[in-house]
């Protein structure tokens, strides 16, 4: 276990989210709590398919992340995976803010089952998704961003 107090964890969490590569393209924003992650960001024309909505990648990569993050939370030692995620995609939009939530809705010792809606500017669903992730062996001390 980590002498890490659990906000101090939650912090270093975001901390190593917001230092990813990926999220170069995305500038997120992010908040973790037990069991609860949100993550904001501004969608453009360069998140866009050829026919100007936003790209399904973009719902997955939310939805994906949030739950994801709120599984995390309950996991001070190591990097979790995720091993399946199921994504649903209930409205299309072209540009603006999306906003994923994520929640932790079962956890035992070997998986947690993760639950993610994301929402748009006007706060309507416009994506949702479920996914099982598994403790995994790489050590969170050692991601890039997770040092306290």
């Amino acid at each position: 276990m980590s002498d890490y107090s659990s906000t101090q964890h939650y912090t270093a969490l975001q901390n190593m989210y917001l230092a990813a590569p990926i999220n170069q393209f995305y500038p997120p924003k992010v908040k973790i709590t037990e069991g609860a992650c949100e993550i904001s960001i501004e969608t453009g024309e360069q998140h866009q398919h050829s026919a100007g909505g936003v790209h399904g990648s973009v719902y997955f990569k939310l939805l994906d992340d949030a739950a994801f993050f709120a599984a995390n939370s309950f996991e001070q030692e190591v990097f979790v995976l995720t091993t399946s995620f199921t994504t649903y995609l209930t409205r299309p939009i072209a540009q603006g803010r999306m906003c994923a939530a994520g929640k932790v809705v079962n956890k035992n010792r070997s998986q947690f089952i993760a639950e993610s809606i994301v929402y748009d500017e006007q706060n309507r669903e416009i994506g949702r998704g479920n996914g099982i992730f598994v403790r995994g062996k790489f050590l969170l001390k050692d991601a890039k961003g997770y040092g306290i």
